[in-house]
């Protein structure tokens, strides 16, 4: 049994120490490139402190389970504790500050229109600061969600009706086209104009512009399609993140398991040594 729970943590981590070879150099090729945009470039240093993290817990874990080193097995322990009880905090986070809103069905439209007054909370507060809301709107233009939103069957491009059965996601809803209740007539995907009628006084109406840099991103319902998102890709990370903290606590049980072998083994039977029988031939004088 020792030796099987010291395998499997020491492949178990050879694996992980392989992983965190990527991970560490997709954050250091970020980091030289120099067109880097401000998304980007807030990835890279959490891809790097993440990558060497794993790699030196890995070899810590690694090490102290195939080389029956006691100490390093305890620092993998310690850290893998501490990389648990993160995980368990992260879980609960997300879920706590995605617990309410969502879109809002319209008539005669399959997609959902956002309103920021459907959120609150922590994540709320966030999303509408303007020095956090600059940052998160350079990230929606520089994914050229917007631009990527035409459409076109057989060569004809979509028509009124087409799009308003289309299924946007929260951004395309939210930040490339004007609220729905704002009464602007459709022309394209990303231009739409008054149609000479009477447009709605809500802000958003107003800050809506035909502007392929301007659009909505400045609108409430942008900052909300934003919302939206967040919460759908962290109720999905969540869901991940339970299965690897199910594995993570299963992986530290083996390395509890490990650890106890090493430190009974040093203090019974120190490595290289064999223990004497209690029943000791006697010897034969002549």
């Amino acid at each position: 049994m020792m030796r099987f729970s010291n395998s499997l943590v020491g492949v178990v981590n050879f694996l992980t120490f392989l992983l965190s070879v990527p991970i560490l150099g997709g954050g250091i090729w970020l980091s030289s490139k120099a067109n880097t945009t401000d998304c980007l470039r807030f990835l890279q240093w959490p891809l790097i402190i993440i990558g060497v993290s794993i790699m030196v817990v890995s070899l810590a874990g690694f090490v102290g389970a195939c080389y029956r080193n006691t100490f390093l097995l305890w620092f993998y322990l310690f850290t893998m504790f501490f990389i648990i009880a993160a995980l368990i905090g992260f879980i609960i986070f997300a879920y706590g500050v995605t617990d309410k809103g969502s879109g809002r069905s319209v008539s005669q439209r399959a997609y959902l229109d956002y309103y920021l007054s459907d959120y609150s909370g922590w994540l709320k507060d966030r999303v509408e600061q303007n020095s956090y809301w600059s940052k998160i709107s350079s990230c929606v233009r520089d994914s050229h969600v917007c631009s990527k939103m035409g459409l076109h069957i057989n060569g004809v491009s979509e028509t009124a009706d087409m799009f308003y059965l289309r299924k946007l996601n929260p951004i395309q809803s939210g930040c490339c086209k004007p609220p729905s209740e704002c009464g602007y007539v459709y022309e394209n995907e990303t231009m739409w104009n008054n149609g000479g009628g009477t447009v709605s006084n809500d802000l958003d109406c107003t800050k809506w512009s035909n502007d392929q840099t301007q659009l909505c991103y400045a609108c409430d319902s942008c900052k909300a399609g934003v919302l939206a998102s967040i919460k759908k890709s962290w109720r999905k990370v969540s869901v991940i993140n339970i299965v690897v903290l199910i594995l993570l606590v299963i992986f530290y049980i083996i390395g509890f398991a490990a650890f106890r072998n090493n430190k009974r083994i040093d203090n019974d039977e120190p490595y290289g040594s064999t223990r004497m029988t209690k029943a000791q031939p006697s010897r034969i004088q002549f």
